[in-house]
């Protein structure tokens, strides 16, 4: 047994500098020096490993069954999941369905803006709550690219849009996970959620169109992004105060899909916007060549491949399904040298706590076996032979490589920081910041997944330090439990992990580096708005008005 330390060098000052040198590694070589990102990948593992080692004195096999774990998590669930996207992407642009699907979407609206906000956000967080991880920003990241949007545009924007509905995404699964290890009430923490992000569901739309059209080209559709974020919020809500975190996303994003497309029907903005880069407008842009309309078949056999992988999507993330699913295939596997051997302590944790380390080999009930399942499903019925969609396996495989080998790195990274308890090294700096902590404490989220990924990983990294430090402060624990939560979204736009899977879906792999430097202001800007909203719910607004249990 190993005990993590968190002030090896005896000065919070000097830990927390040394603990922070994987993450400059990793975002100094994209943002910087321009390093691609399966080798800055590789550059911050080791740097991560070096640190754990010899700088937190953790045990060198130890720290290298982390870094397999990790990996091995990277490849499955997540790699699994964008290699079968962008395998059912390629099946239809192959076939010429992506052209009939653009022409049915400009058959709702033929302008840009509106495009993304249909596009990237009300149907990306469909795939948020019925999947989550990666799925969302590669299913509109590659929609978005077959529309015609440049592949900055379309890599960032849908980053940038995958962040309100992020913590009740996969079902729930981040708020679920959150409740298991804090041991506060999941009903409370889906209510106060969600009465957090649904002001960022009405404020996101508008922000995605500034970021891409400028303030003017904003203001030319506001009606439109008001009707998109409404029926946005309102059901968010609604449904996480009054029935849980299951369903939160998916009736969300029906509701808003649907609004907005009765909405655009009878409402046109004055001005087509016709550019697909980030502030090109309708008066620079060259105006697209109308296509004929499709006929009604014909949209219907472009749309179909999509309707099945969001029937499948949805039926494997009912835990009904998945249980069985995993009653047929799944396996657990202790991490040897690593399971119960590693103890994480106070402050961070009540009393000193063994930490699990079990790889669920749950290859049949993951996502992207679902989502491969409705890859095959369409191919044949667009007519593909087996040997033809064997051949493309074979080329997707050769397109995503590089990103497969880039998000093992990172989660290799990751878990590295996780084990080592370096990562709790940086949240004890946050949660030492007093009467700001609960902008702080946001900001520790917006952290955990920017490092990890994951909302869900973020959750359970520094749930318990959440609600430790704000008992010890006099704040309600659901408040800033759910802070974590909610600060964590606006992290998902800038974890390495979730670039890769924009590049890759945009086929621009190679340009993380870009990627990152466009959507770095807005994810911090974003993560401190959230921190001052949480900062209003701690001192300015009744606690029995805004936080669920606290009268």
């Amino acid at each position: 047994m190993w005990s993590q330390v968190y002030n090896p060098f005896g000065s919070m000052a000097a830990s927390t500098l040394v603990a922070a040198i994987p993450i400059v590694v990793l975002l100094g070589s994209i943002g910087l020096f321009r390093v691609k990102a399966h080798l800055a990948a590789v550059l911050g593992l080791i740097a991560s490993l070096a640190v754990a080692i010899i700088g937190f004195g953790m045990p060198a096999q130890m720290a290298g069954m982390a870094a397999v774990y990790g990996a091995a998590y990277g490849l499955l669930p997540i790699g699994w999941i964008i290699l079968n996207v962008i395998f059912l992407y390629q099946l239809t642009k192959e076939k010429g369905e992506f052209e009939v699907l653009k022409d049915s979407i400009a058959g709702i609206t033929r302008d840009r803006r509106l495009q993304l906000v249909l596009v990237a956000f009300s149907f990306g967080a469909f795939f948020e709550g019925a999947a989550g991880f990666g799925t969302p920003v590669a299913v509109t990241g590659a929609m978005l690219i077959g529309l015609g949007f440049a592949p900055l545009a379309a890599s960032g924007l849908s980053l940038i849009a995958n962040t309100a509905p992020v913590a009740f995404g996969a079902l729930g699964t981040p708020l679920i996970a959150l409740a298991a290890v804090t041991g506060l009430d999941l009903l409370q923490l889906s209510a106060m959620v969600g009465r957090q992000l649904p002001v960022f569901s009405i404020i996101v739309p508008f922000w995605l169109i500034w970021a891409f059209a400028g303030f003017r080209g904003m203001l030319g559709v506001w009606p439109a992004l008001l009707v998109a974020g409404v029926a946005f919020a309102v059901p968010q809500f609604l449904v996480s105060n009054y029935h849980g975190p299951w369903l939160v996303d998916v009736v969300a994003s029906i509701v808003s899909m649907g609004l907005l497309a009765l909405f655009l029907k009878a409402w046109h903005p004055r001005q087509l916007w016709l550019g697909t880069g980030p502030g090109g407008g309708a008066a620079e842009a060259e105006a697209q060549q109308a296509h004929g309309s499709p006929s009604g078949g014909a949209v219907v056999r472009a749309w179909l491949p999509w309707v099945i992988l969001s029937v499948c999507v949805f039926l494997w993330g009912l835990p009904q399904v998945k249980a069985a699913l995993d009653g047929l295939s799944m396996v657990a596997l202790p991490v040897a040298g690593l399971n119960e051997l590693v103890q994480k302590v106070p402050p961070v944790v009540a009393a000193p706590t063994a930490e699990k380390a079990v790889y669920l080999l749950n290859w049949l009930s993951a996502t992207g076996s679902g989502i491969f399942v409705a890859a095959v499903i369409a191919g044949f019925v667009m007519g593909y032979s087996p040997l033809g969609l064997i051949r493309m396996y074979g080329r997707t495989l050769w397109v995503v490589r590089f990103s497969l080998m880039t998000i093992a790195c990172m989660l290799a990274l990751g878990f590295v920081t996780r084990y080592s308890g370096t990562d709790t090294t940086l949240g004890l700096a946050f949660a030492a910041t007093g009467v700001l902590y609960p902008v702080f404490g946001t900001l520790l989220g917006w952290l955990g997944v920017a490092l990890t990924g994951s909302d869900t990983s973020s959750n359970v990294l520094f749930g318990g330090l959440q609600k430790v430090t704000s008992q010890q402060l006099g704040l309600n624990p659901v408040l800033m439990a759910a802070a974590n939560s909610s600060g964590g979204v606006m992290g998902k736009m800038i974890d390495m992990q979730s670039i890769v899977v924009a590049s890759t879906a945009t086929r621009w792999y190679g340009h993380e580096s870009d990627i990152l430097r466009y959507v770095f202001f807005h994810s911090i800007a974003l993560a401190l708005l959230v921190g001052l909203l949480v900062l209003g719910q701690a001192y300015l607004w009744p606690l029995t008005l805004m936080v669920p249990g606290s009268g």
